[in-house]
């Protein structure tokens, strides 16, 4: 199937999708933030690069989008167009995410990873639950956890033994 725009549009168009800094990130962090928290944002010296780093919590947050980071969700799905190309591409970021997580929990830290769709499509969650989900998580014990849409989420109650 042929691009419904031109190459010169496609490359302005992909050159526009920020990493950092994200609609979702700045949430978060404002909300994390009014709530008490601090952070440091995209330590160059940690595996990944966290999108946020909580120090006193010993915990690194990572907000990804489930269609770059492949995430099995309403919201991915393969592009039509140049398949190979897509494959290795996203293949490659979700073999990274992995690499970067078992690094991160090699030395101790615990994470975090809020998915977009928690905070878009027909499965989201209000920013006030997923700010929620976060403290109970910083609060927790565990050394990982997922925030996930609606339809996809385990029992958080379970999961935080309340």
């Amino acid at each position: 199937m042929a691009d419904i725009v031109s190459k010169k549009k496609r490359s302005q168009m992909m050159a526009g999708i920020k990493g950092k800094n994200t609609k979702p990130e700045v949430a978060i962090r404002k909300a994390l933030f009014n709530k008490g928290y601090r952070y440091r944002l995209h330590k160059k010296n940690l595996p990944g690069k966290p999108d946020l780093v909580l120090a006193k919590y010993n915990t690194v947050i990572f907000i990804h989008g489930c269609f770059w980071h492949r995430h099995d969700c309403h919201l991915f799905k393969w592009p039509s167009t140049r398949p190979e190309f897509w494959k290795d591409k996203i293949n490659g970021n979700k073999t990274r995410d992995l690499k970067h997580l078992k690094e991160l929990r090699e030395l101790k830290w615990r994470v975090l990873v809020i998915w977009e769709c928690a905070w878009k499509g027909k499965y989201k969650r209000p920013l006030d639950e997923i700010t929620m989900l976060t403290e109970k998580f910083l609060k927790s014990d565990l050394e990982e956890f997922q925030i996930e849409n609606v339809n996809k989420c385990p029992d958080y109650h379970s999961a935080f033994g309340k």
